[in-house]
């Protein structure tokens, strides 16, 4: 018996791919953004006679306001319990009739001066009508339900260039600047197709502000599953709130028919929870938003940790002497050139995140496992540990973005921390302190996972003794064997 080293394969040259492309780091100065909106206050609720307006609307379209009422609340304005209400109780019931959505575009001025608004995207044609029906006054069927809309939200699509200084170096800021520029170009192309040459409906001037707000109004106040084609503001039920305390996955409204033969299509909203007289119903609005997402879409953060996350943006580099092989690879494994990787705050990466940042990184002796010969097995090997070079290598390109990433932040998670401390916070520094300090310490926690796995390189098992094992060619302390004849 005698041991033998470990031999290394040579099916392929030797190359060391170039470091795998990591979007972690982000601009740190806020572009010039769209002129600013009126200055309104975001938590501006609806004056009392505007509020009982609204509610004689509702009763007199028929709409159930018996065991819910809207009210004047904290988070601006809500629905309040008119008797105690067991969990499961329809507490709302609002008529197609009253939806903002398709139907009522077609129907519309809009939709005849657009062909019935099929030709546009769902949320820009019922934004359209909704900026169409503001401009009408009170000569819109929908005149008491405008009037207590807010004219903005804490939503980070309206913050000024100064608020937005403090989410510097966020992916917040990024993901709020890109949706500015989106809606400003979708407003351009509906400025001169239709704005423009339709100014019987549009008499006065309807600026990019406004469609911004129209955006937001939609953004913040539709319910998650009626997007895209199902679009749909529903007065009345849209003033429910979101409860972190709610955690129910459970849908807590309905479509369902009414009236003769159920020809009538009616939304109807249930509470998710027991709620006493006189007290705000409640629902959770997404429990798989992240705090960036609740920001940016309604203008509130959660202090739950499973709300902080940052995504990983992994690339094959396209100057990678590997590049096609990675490629096919990735997939044929239900993943792509780019990959994204949302990390949580305390939990595990997700699982297929180390598997691909091997593929991303390996090279040199580890290249013969592109080979054909291992396409369709390469990627149960690279669920484990390759080499030692491999797994050094994505510990260094993982560690350094984190540095880089936390490195594009204007204070650190200590700063931020005592910052929250603060009394009485303006509400929309209170968003920018959360979330850019839940960022960081999910960048941090990936930093940790990393610098731990740097220091236990030596004591991982590799692919090639995991071969040899399978062979018989390990001895019962570890060495490599044969056996002699």
């Amino acid at each position: 018996m005698a041991t033998l080293q470990p031999q290394h394969h040579h099916l392929l040259p030797r190359h060391r791919p170039p470091p795998p492309r990591l979007r972690l780091c982000l601009p740190t100065r806020p572009r010039r953004l769209l002129p600013r909106a009126r200055a309104v206050s975001a938590a501006a609720a609806a004056s009392t006679a505007a509020l009982e307006d609204f509610r004689q609307w509702l009763s007199s379209q028929g709409a159930s306001e018996v065991k819910a009422f809207p009210a004047s609340v904290p988070e601006g304005l809500g629905l309040v319990a008119a008797r105690d209400l067991p969990r499961g109780e329809v507490v709302a019931e609002v008529p197609k009739k009253l939806w903002m959505d398709a139907d009522a575009v077609a129907a519309s001025d809009i939709g005849r001066a657009c062909g019935g608004g099929g030709g546009l995207r769902p949320w820009v044609s019922v934004a359209l009508l909704l900026l169409r029906e503001v401009s009408r006054g009170a000569d819109s069927p929908w005149a008491p339900y405008l009037a207590i809309l807010p004219r903005q939200t804490d939503s980070t699509i309206f913050w000024s260039e100064e608020e937005l200084l403090e989410i510097q170096g966020t992916q917040l800021l990024s993901t709020t600047v890109g949706v500015k520029e989106y809606v400003q170009s979708e407003f351009e192309s509906v400025e001169a197709q239709i704005i423009n040459v339709n100014k019987d409906l549009f008499p006065g001037t309807i600026t990019s502000d406004d469609f911004l707000w129209a955006f937001g109004v939609l953004r913040s106040r539709v319910f998650p599953e009626l997007r895209g084609d199902k679009l749909a503001l529903i007065p009345f039920a849209d003033l429910v709130n979101h409860s972190p305390a709610i955690t129910s996955e459970r849908s807590s409204w309905e479509i369902k028919g009414k009236g003769l033969f159920g020809r009538e299509a009616m939304f109807s909203l249930r509470t998710p929870v027991d709620v006493k007289s006189g007290e705000q119903i409640y629902v959770q609005y997404d429990l798989d938003k992240s705090n960036a997402e609740l920001a940016l879409d309604y203008g509130f953060i959660e202090s739950n940790p499973s709300r902080d996350s940052y995504t990983v943006t992994l690339e094959i580099s396209e100057s990678d002497p590997f590049y096609g092989d990675k490629l096919d690879i990735a997939e044929l494994n239900g993943l792509g050139e780019t990959a994204y990787f949302d990390i949580v705050l305390d939990e595990p990466l997700p699982s297929q995140m180390l598997t691909y940042l091997r593929l991303l990184c390996i090279g040199g002796t580890d290249a013969f496992l592109m080979e054909a010969l291992f396409r369709n097995s390469v990627w149960g090997h690279l669920e484990l540990p390759v080499s030692p070079d491999n797994e050094e290598s994505i510990c260094q390109v993982m560690r350094d973005a984190c540095k880089s990433a936390l490195d594009c932040y204007h204070t650190t998670i200590q700063e931020d921390e005592e910052l929250l401390q603060t009394e009485n916070l303006p509400s929309r520094l209170k968003i920018a302190i959360g979330v850019r300090a839940g960022e960081k310490k999910v960048l941090q926690q990936i930093d940790d996972i990393f610098k731990q796995r740097e220091e236990e390189l030596d004591g991982l098992e590799y692919y090639q003794e995991r071969r040899l094992k399978d062979l018989g060619l390990v001895g019962d302390n570890g060495e490599i064997i044969f056996w002699e004849t």
